[in-house]
């Protein structure tokens, strides 16, 4: 994501489509144009007014697929001077309702196949608006010939509620200002040469920051069309770009290598898709799907908080996320001191992770506007005297200063007094040929600290994987999984993203075949009940 100072606000970016009769918006078997899109924020902006109570925070929660009453009402908020939080849809129970009244959504957007989410939930002071419905339809009707004001805006005017994934306790809401969103698609825009006869295909859940302020926002600024897709299909990806004439999309999480993992076909590179950006493809996936597509993946860092951002550039090593801008930094997180440039030997190893990989931290001026009603998690990040934005994540940085992603903070492995990337580790087993997806965690020992296991989805072979983690010259002695889950598919969040907590929380005592490699031994062998039942019974999750 990118991080740029605040210029102009998403409201004015929506008024400017008025007047535009140019299709904009594609969805399953629909279109609206720039005009029509501008007229329905508008209307729904009218609506607001109407329904927000007074004295109350101005938000309003979403929680609906990548259906047009998404973007609508994105728009509709900014032009009213609301805000909207994304409410995601795979959460249940307490805690979908915890993330509605935290937020203190007044009025909740849904749609009729998302009432069984709410029901029995206790929602005191939540208004329902159920789209799609007559009485829907009704409320809107008197707005219809509303136009589009964006003077009531203010850059510093809050619009996104963007809820934060984390492995540890309740999901984060990070604020994002109009300005910081209408600044991000302007600068995207530019940097991408995003043009008016673009296409942007939003596939990624739009109650996630990827979606909207890495797609919808460029493609706002520089009036561009939209595509949308429901939810991510990978094997309806090819055909949706297609029939949309799709130009850019954007992805997180295990995306990539699930459309690869779709049939290949003589015609793949039969679209008109240029460009790719994202992140957590991996340089593997990445170079396999401009193969097979013949379009380029961009790799970027950033974050939904816009604490800190980092851009590839030509140049950029292999492995490398982009070079340090001014102000970032690679910090060990317990002395605070800054770390030693990576070394790499000739076939790309790092030779001293130990004291290579830190945190990186942002000691130069970021516009990260806190969390909603949360000092802990804004404390957490902004630390010591000069307010410094510590991101979470684990990098190394090397002596040219390009940066090298190694994970999250929560990644980190300990095995035999040295300090592992789980990020590293992945980035090796990627490349053998069994392999559709890896996530590498610890699992704890007594004696070693940590113990490497790995979680596999595709076909595992012991003897194969065995053999290749011989021939990896860049895998350390203590790198090499002492146990491999093979899974059929990886357990992965509504925006593709590799559930490490879940994977780390069970450990051993899980319902698929497990392989570990005793100590001494190089060779794979099926773990039994009576293995798990002996020594190794500190590895099991919680029962």
């Amino acid at each position: 994501m990118e991080s740029m100072g605040s210029t102009g606000t998403v409201a004015e970016l929506v008024a400017a489509r008025w007047g535009d009769h140019r299709p904009g918006l594609w969805w399953e078997d629909g279109v609206l144009t720039h005009h029509e899109f501008a007229a329905g924020a508008a209307a729904r902006a009218a609506l607001l007014d109407e329904l927000l109570p007074p004295g109350a925070p101005p938000h309003i929660g979403v929680l609906l697929d990548n259906t047009p009453e998404f973007p609508l009402w994105l728009a509709a908020a900014a032009l009213a001077g609301a805000a909207v939080a994304g409410i995601n849809s795979t959460r249940r129970g307490p805690e979908l309702a915890r993330d509605i009244l935290h937020t203190e959504c007044r009025l909740l957007i849904t749609e009729q196949a998302r009432l069984p989410l709410l029901r029995g939930l206790d929602l005191p002071g939540v208004r329902l608006l159920i789209t799609g419905t007559p009485e829907y339809e009704e409320l809107l009707a008197p707005c219809a010939g509303a136009r589009p004001d964006p003077s009531r805006a203010a850059p510093a005017d809050r619009l996104l509620l963007c809820f934060t994934s984390g492995s540890t306790g309740a999901p984060k809401a990070a604020l994002c200002s109009q300005g910081r969103l209408a600044a991000a698609g302007r600068s995207l825009a530019a940097r991408f040469a995003v043009t008016p006869d673009d296409v942007h295909y939003v596939c990624m859940p739009m109650f996630h920051g990827n979606a909207v302020i890495a797609d919808w926002a460029p493609a706002l600024a520089a009036g561009a069309g939209v595509a949308l897709r429901r939810r991510f299909s990978a094997s309806e990806f090819l055909a949706d770009v297609r029939r949309h004439r799709a130009t850019y999309f954007t992805y997180v999480g295990r995306a990539i290598q699930y459309v690869l993992a779709t049939e290949p076909g003589p015609h793949d590179r039969d679209h008109r898709l240029r460009l790719g950006f994202g992140t957590e493809a991996g340089a593997v996936d990445a170079a396999a799907f401009e193969r097979r597509f013949g379009v380029r993946l961009v790799e970027g860092y950033g974050s939904s908080e816009g604490g800190a951002a980092v851009q590839w550039s030509p140049g950029t090593p292999a492995g490398a996320v982009g070079r340090a801008g001014p102000g970032l930094v690679v910090l060990d997180p317990h002395t605070r001191a800054e770390c030693p440039p990576a070394r790499f030997d000739a076939a790309g190893r790092l030779l001293n992770g130990e004291e290579a990989i830190g945190e990186l931290v942002n000691r130069g001026p970021n516009p990260f506007e806190g969390y909603w009603r949360n000092p802990g998690a804004e404390a957490e990040r902004r630390r010591g005297a000069d307010g410094a934005y510590w991101t979470g994540d684990l990098f190394c940085r090397d002596a040219d200063g390009y940066l090298y992603f190694a994970g999250r903070t929560d990644d980190r492995l300990r095995v035999d007094g040295e300090n592992l990337a789980a990020a590293m580790i992945e980035n090796i087993l990627a490349r053998y040929e069994g392999a559709l997806a890896v996530a590498v965690y610890a699992v704890p020992d007594p004696v070693t600290g940590d113990q490497v296991m790995a979680t596999l989805a595709g076909e595992f072979e012991p003897e194969s994987f065995a053999a290749f983690l011989r021939d990896q010259p860049d895998l350390g002695t203590k790198m090499a999984p002492r146990f491999v889950r093979v899974v059929e598919r990886m357990p992965v969040t509504a925006t593709n993203k590799i559930q490490r907590a879940r994977l780390r929380a069970e450990g051993l005592r899980c319902a698929d075949p497990v392989w570990w490699r005793p100590p001494g031994e190089g060779a794979y062998r099926r773990l039994t009940p009576q293995d798990a039942e002996g020594p190794l019974a500190f590895t099991r999750g919680p029962v």
